[in-house]
């Protein structure tokens, strides 16, 4: 008898408590499916619902139910087919050839036609009459399409049918004779009762099929995702394009391990003679200061033509993020950061460059968001959700597209076959943020930007919280723009050990004799093909001579989108399967489950693969002035500082936590008032964050500079101390000698302009339209501040518990002076709308004055910085009315 972990037996007791009890091959992760009886009130179902729902009576009269018929099954061991790990090659020749046939075929009729001839669908439906169980779920040929798509692919097994042939003589298991025997009965059942069915505990659909709910919607799921897999894939051949791609990279691994002529694989899989990869050479934007201050000119003046994308559908399950009220488990666009949402921290960004630009040229610009999501974790409803709800930013509902990327298989790295949870519900994950150019061409969302009249746009992900200080994401699309270059990088050193790719200069000589060279990313996961190694790079090491990738890219859109639109593998840049990490779920009964696999997963930034240039003979030296890809670095912390995973309590390691990513805006901080002769303790080690926390928290709106050069105009002179707190919410602000012990918090509500509702009756944020406004000039504020000794302090999400703080609120059009005093102890200073205050010393406290903004002075204010450009650099003047 076969082992229990191998049985599937079908479990009759009554016909109001009948269940089937499933086991997959010891391969798969065990399910033991639990299926409640059939009623009247559950009308819907799946193929599972067939195959374990058994508990039938052979009578048609409704009012008879002691007559029972019973249908049980002897043990059965079942293996789903799969390829052995030595015969990739003869499944993916297979799969090759079923391809080829079904893109000959012009209908759909015709290329299902040629799925019944293939061996594993034949297998499958013999003998005759399983095509009767198929059509007794009401499936339109479209469904039975992608299902005998699935079937074969070899992957029969999602379907969770429990049944096979016996090996060797081919007779039918006893659980499908079981499954045609129900077949058999339903018919009967239908003659006798005119097609509706009759007998208590079960329902009829409209096509005759016997529905169970939870099942139905399962299928339905499992149809969809068929479906989507089908669509986007079309240019490798869909389903089964996605199967041989999955097997050739798994026997392209497994040959990689049994060689050690990495180069020589290399060289096929890039159909070249000769590769070589180099440190590419850019501008650095913290030495070259004058070119990066131009360079962010370009970008400034260049933002009416630029979109802006970001690729928010990954799952980031190393957050491990999960809403406290209900347990659902939340994107990473969703992770409260600083105070707010990071999706918000992006706009927020993006408003401060368009504010800039309205400070220079006095024009209002709103740019263009293209957002790609996702279905994991309600990745866009939850993304959609949050925009609705801020009013979509000010920014109006026309300015956003959001477009959801297809959920692709979990594989198994062992023999490639699909992992699953339950029947009909497959393990699926994003197929990585590579797909987004395929998919912004089928989705039109290339044609939507030049609707805006865009030309580029920026790229940057959502967990990357420094991407936009300053000059960085402004200098690489300046430089973009203004070179006409198809794509560029902004990079940095990399950090030790990370898991991150890097960005090289590829060299190589084509089969044509020519040579090609362009810049490109190697993902840590591909490093060993190219001989280097994955861990913490010593000195002298081939990875330690390479910049980090980062994923912040600008891209010339019409060079992407004939990328995106090429019916070939071409639009899915970087296909790798990285089966080094196990793929971690649950199934049906909450068991926990961590199988070697992987999926299909595509990378945005190996784009630029498709931009090489090519040259009649070698070069030499300075090739890259000559390319249409481009690279600029800067210092790491201005570059990138990820907020990727949850850092558990007791690991001193920070990186890519929220908690290091904070640290790093605090050294920014840092470097930034510093230079404004502003005295305050500079940021230490990490290891010292673990003990006892950041030396301060000090958070500035983008919108106060965000160039630094700007912001540097609105700061002077004074004294920040340890363990004080400094939150400026307000672009209008003057900070002259201003010594801070304690926390000091100024708000606004109109920071950089206020609404007004557009022919849509959408609020539209107007730049520089009745701000809020705060001079700060010879002050001293004196109060507990925060309490550091508290456990309930979180950092990064800026949620402390305070003694003692200076809290400023400016209401809609207001100001706040305070000048030539001391502010101490506990103080909230409430501006109400259209009205000034002012705060100077008096004898004994303090002098309030409140009084209302002049009529004539209520659009603009009473002062206002105006923005001059000087050269390359930005130079401020106060204007006082």
């Amino acid at each position: 008898m076969a082992s229990s972990t191998r049985t599937s037996s079908l479990l009759l007791n009554n016909h109001k408590s009948n269940h089937f009890i499933s086991s997959l091959n010891s391969k798969k992760p065990s399910l033991f499916h639990y299926f409640p009886s059939l009623s009247s009130q559950n009308s819907l179902s799946s193929l599972s619902s067939l195959s374990s729902s058994l508990s039938l009576s052979s009578s048609p009269s409704p009012s008879t139910s002691s007559t029972i018929t019973r249908v049980s099954t002897a043990p059965l061991e079942y293996a789903p087919p799969a390829p052995d790990s030595n015969n990739f090659q003869q499944e993916i020749s297979r799969l090759k050839t079923l391809r080829l046939k079904l893109s000959t075929s012009k209908t759909l009729k015709q290329k299902v036609k040629v799925l019944n001839s293939d061996s594993k669908v034949k297998h499958f439906l013999n003998p005759k009459g399983f095509e009767r169980v198929l059509g007794s779920l009401g499936l339109g040929l479209n469904e039975l399409f992608l299902v005998k798509c699935l079937v074969a692919a070899g992957q029969d097994h999602v379907l969770d049918m429990g049944f096979g042939e016996t090996e060797g003589d081919g007779v039918r298991s006893s659980v499908k004779t079981a499954l045609y025997a129900l077949v058999e009965m339903i018919e009967k059942w239908d003659v006798n009762n005119g097609g509706s069915g009759g007998r208590e505990g079960f329902a009829k659909s409209q096509n005759g099929s016997v529905l169970v709910d939870e099942e139905s919607e399962d299928l339905k799921k499992l149809l969809k995702i068929l479906g989507e897999i089908e669509e986007f894939y079309d240019c490798i051949g869909g389903i089964i394009g996605y199967q041989i791609m999955v097997l050739e990279l798994l026997a392209q691994s497994s040959l990689e391990m049994q060689t050690t002529n990495h180069s020589q694989l290399v060289h096929e899989s890039m159909e070249c003679q000769f590769l070589e990869i180099h440190p590419p050479t850019g501008c650095d934007l913290s030495q070259n200061t004058e070119y990066a201050s131009q360079a962010a000119l370009w970008g400034i003046k260049g933002l009416p033509d630029l979109g802006e994308i970001y690729p928010l559908g990954g799952s980031a399950d190393r957050l491990g993020l999960v809403d406290p009220d209900t347990g659902e488990c939340l994107p990473a666009a969703m992770l409260p950061y600083c105070g707010r949402t990071l999706l918000e921290g992006l706009i927020r960004d993006l408003q401060a460059r368009e504010f800039l630009y309205f400070k220079l040229y006095g024009k209002q610009c709103i740019t263009p968001v293209a957002i790609m999501t996702s279905s994991a974790k309600n990745n866009h409803e939850h993304i959609t959700s949050l925009c609705e709800s801020l009013g979509w930013f000010g920014r109006g509902r026309s300015s956003f597209q959001l477009f959801e990327q297809p959920l692709v298989p979990a594989v198994s790295a062992e023999d490639g076959q699909w992992l699953v949870r339950k029947p009909f519900v497959p393990v699926c994950k994003p197929g990585g943020h590579g797909v987004i150019w395929k998919l912004a061409y089928d989705k039109g969302i290339f044609q939507w930007f030049y609707d805006h009249e865009r030309k580029g746009a920026t790229v940057r992900q959502v967990s990357n919280v420094v991407a936009a200080t300053d000059v960085t994401l402004l200098a690489l699309a300046g430089i973009g723009l203004h070179h006409g270059k198809k794509l560029g990088f902004a990079s940095c050193k990399r950090n030790s050990g990370a898991t991150e790719g890097i960005n090289v200069l590829i060299e190589k000589k084509d089969l044509d004799g020519k040579w090609a060279y362009g810049l490109s990313c190697v993902e840590y996961t591909e490093f060993d093909k190219l001989g280097i190694t994955s861990g913490p790079p010593s000195p002298d090491s081939l990875q330690a001579e390479f910049p980090a990738n980062t994923n912040i890219l600008y891209v010339d859109l019409p060079s992407a989108e004939l990328v995106g639109s090429t019916r070939s593998e071409r639009s899915l840049p970087g296909i790798v399967l990285n089966t080094k990490k196990s793929i971690v779920y649950t199934d049906y009964f909450g068991n926990w489950h961590s199988v070697p696999g992987g999926r299909l997963e595509c990378t945005m930034q190996n784009i630029a693969d498709n931009f090489l240039n090519t040259f009649s003979s070698r070069c030499y030296k300075d090739v890259e002035d000559k390319l249409d890809t481009f690279i600029v670095y800067n210092d790491r912390r201005r570059v990138t500082s990820s907020a990727k995973k949850k850092r558990k309590h007791v690991d001193m390691s920070l990186h890519q936590t929220p908690d290091g990513s904070l640290l790093d805006i605090m050294r920014n901080a840092y470097d930034l008032l510093s230079q404004c002769d502003i005295d305050l303790p500079e940021v230490e080690g990490n290891d010292k964050y673990v003990v006892s926390g950041p030396p301060f928290l000090i958070f500035l709106h983008p919108a106060l500079g965000p160039l630094w050069e700007v912001t540097r105009q609105k700061f002077c002179g004074g004294s920040i101390s340890k363990g004080s707190e400094l939150q400026i919410e307000v672009a209008e602000f003057l900070w002259r000698n201003v010594q801070l012990e304690g926390s000091m918090i100024i708000a606004a509500e109109n920071i950089m302009g206020s609404t007004r509702n557009d022919e849509n009756c959408e609020p539209i944020l107007q730049h520089g339209h009745r701000c809020g406004r705060c001079k700060l000039h010879n002050v001293k504020v004196l109060n507990d501040g925060i309490d550091w000794s508290s456990g309930d302090n979180v950092y990064w999400k800026h949620d402390v518990c305070r003694f003692e703080a200076l809290k400023v609120l400016l209401h809609g059009n207001s100001e706040f002076e305070a000048n030539n005093v001391t502010i101490q102890g506990n103080h909230v200073f409430e501006v109400p709308d259209g009205y000034r205050l002012k705060i100077t010393s008096g004898d004994p406290g303090l002098a309030v004055q409140l009084e209302p903004i002049p009529q004539n002075r209520m659009d603009t204010g009473s002062w206002f910085w105006k923005y001059n450009i000087n050269g390359s650099h930005i130079l401020l003047e106060m204007v006082e009315l």
